[in-house]
């Protein structure tokens, strides 16, 4: 029997991009739908400012991608399509208000002699921390490329979990891991990390995050695709087309056909049916996929009020500027770091998690900038820079302001918006004299945004799904199901919905690639 396709994948992420780069290496005829203008999902570049200013919409650095195993397979050919990436030794570090900062390096030794500066006896404290990962190492990075609901990752995770010393790591927090450094600019350039992994500095669960964040940095750095962030879904989506694969762009899928037990097809908003032979894989979070694409009578009730209590989290604000002049940092290691913290402290940085996990907009939070034209001076005219500034502690629909002078009640109007973008560059200014005078141009992406340009945002969470520990690793997507295989055989989901969770790392696609491609061996 004639199928129009061996796979159809439904949305377009990097995630879904690298399943595709897969399979069609293997020979398998793949059709992407994505609704939007063009492939990429929240990997993304744009002029948005002003012309010749390509700031990256949403998703920046790729650290956790380029030390995985799909850029591991991938690379060379990635490369042949015009993927190039521009690093920095000094992925990350803090700049205080009072002046005081410091700096991670790539290399532990440097980083110790680092915060010695800092405080004498916290770079101990730092050799202590990866020291207490060290055993384990081996193991969690494994698991990132693994199906972890079943087989040898599960023995390998349950057998991790079993151990005292390592859930003693896993279900600490933050704040209790850099407990042990004696300085505040210790504690502030570590700690904030987890909310980059959706959690907050006193969440059970994030603290193992501050230690494996770290390892992450000092092994592929802050690297950026030259050209912008879209750069890696440009050179995917060359490989996908070389080999025969087909984009379908603003195209939506609306149901996944099943009969017999099976899925067979996927109709489309354009009234089209494409027929499946072999497999789904669908880049959407539990709720799209058992509440609308598949239909009531394939999936039993209790799995289907699980989906629909599938949660979001926090929302975002990204202010990206384009500046007349690069920044001018007041230390002057900060035009080589790649996306420093400007915080006020571990506290202040949890109470602003708690504002915004109440609903408030939080008077001051810590939240990373980063300079691409640091190190990619291509993507602004001469002389001129741009700026992205990231904020995770904000509600997605902030019903008030903890600070009392922003009206907020639910919406991110246009007033509330411009409010507090003053807010935080006031903050900035603190730490870059420069800005906001040397800003031309500026364009803000919030979490009503974000919700507008994918469902899996929900309503504006950039993270695709909230990562508290009752919603993670073998309980992801959803506790009754947490493998990338659905409920529907041949039906695979992959993305921020699925292990191991958001970020541009590839894993969920490596993942159900490999899946697919070891069940199509074996028949």
């Amino acid at each position: 029997m004639h199928h129009d396709f061996d796979a159809v994948v439904i949305g377009s992420g990097h995630n879904a991009l690298v399943a595709a780069a897969y399979l069609t290496r293997a020979g398998w005829r793949v059709a992407v739908l994505e609704a939007n203008d063009r492939p990429g999902g929240l990997v993304r570049t744009d002029a948005l400012t002003l012309p010749g200013f390509q700031h990256d919409v949403y998703s920046a650095a790729h650290p956790l991608f380029v030390t995985g195993p799909a850029f591991a397979d991938l690379g060379a050919e990635l490369a042949a399509h015009g993927l190039r990436y521009v690093n920095t030794d000094l992925p990350t570090g803090v700049s205080m208000p009072n002046g005081a900062t410091a700096v991670l390096s790539r290399t532990a030794d440097a980083t110790i002699a680092e915060l010695e500066r800092v405080h004498p006896g916290d770079g101990r404290a730092f050799a202590d921390m990866l020291a207490a990962l060290d055993p384990y190492v081996a193991d969690v990075f494994g698991l990132f490329g693994a199906e972890l609901a079943t087989g040898p990752a599960r023995q390998t995770f349950d057998r991790l979990t079993g151990d005292p010393r390592f859930a003693a790591l896993l279900y600490g927090t933050p704040r209790t891991v850099v407990a042990r450094f004696a300085s505040p600019v210790s504690r502030a350039m570590l700690a904030p990390w987890a909310m980059h992994l959706g959690r907050t500095p006193d969440e059970v669960g994030g603290g193992i995050w501050v230690p494996l964040v770290v390892l992450a940095l000092m092994g592929g750095g802050m690297p950026i695709p030259a050209g912008g962030s879209e750069q890696l879904a440009i050179s995917l989506a060359r490989m996908i087309e070389q080999r025969g694969g087909t984009f379908q762009t603003r195209t939506r899928a609306t149901q996944i056909v099943v009969r017999d037990g099976r899925a067979v097809a996927v109709r489309t908003n354009r009234g089209e049916e494409l027929t499946v032979g072999r497999a789904v894989v669908a880049s959407v979070n539990p709720d799209q996929l058992y509440l609308r694409l598949l239909s009531e009578a394939a999936i039993e009730a209790p799995l289907r009020a699980e989906a629909a209590r599938f949660r979001y989290g926090r929302g975002c604000v990204q202010i990206n500027l384009a500046l007349g002049e690069p920044p001018r940092w007041r230390d002057e290691r900060f035009r080589h770091v790649g996306q420093p913290h400007l915080s006020n402290g571990l506290d202040d940085c949890a109470i602003a998690c708690a504002h915004g996990m109440a609903g408030l907009l939080p008077v001051e939070p810590s939240f990373t900038v980063d300079c691409p034209t640091d190190r990619d001076p291509s993507r602004a005219p001469v002389g001129k820079a741009i700026l992205r500034v990231q904020v995770l502690e904000v509600p997605t629909q902030p019903r008030g302001d903890a600070g009392g002078t922003i009206d907020a009640r639910g919406e991110w109007t246009g007033d509330v918006t411009r409010r507090f973008v003053d807010r935080i560059l006031g903050i900035v200014r603190r730490h870059i004299p420069n800005v906001p005078d040397a800003i031309i141009g500026m364009h803000v992406v919030t979490p009503r945004e974000l919700a507008a340009f994918s469902p899996n945002q929900g309503p504006g969470d950039p993270y695709g799904g909230a990562h508290d520990l009752a919603q993670s690793y073998t309980l992801r997507p959803l506790p009754g199901h947490g493998s990338h295989q659905s409920v529907v055989p041949n039906v695979y989901t992959l993305g921020a919905g699925t292990w191991p969770g958001h970020g541009i790392n590839g894993g969920s696609g490596y993942i159900v690639a490999q899946t697919l491609l070891a069940r199509d061996a074996v028949g």
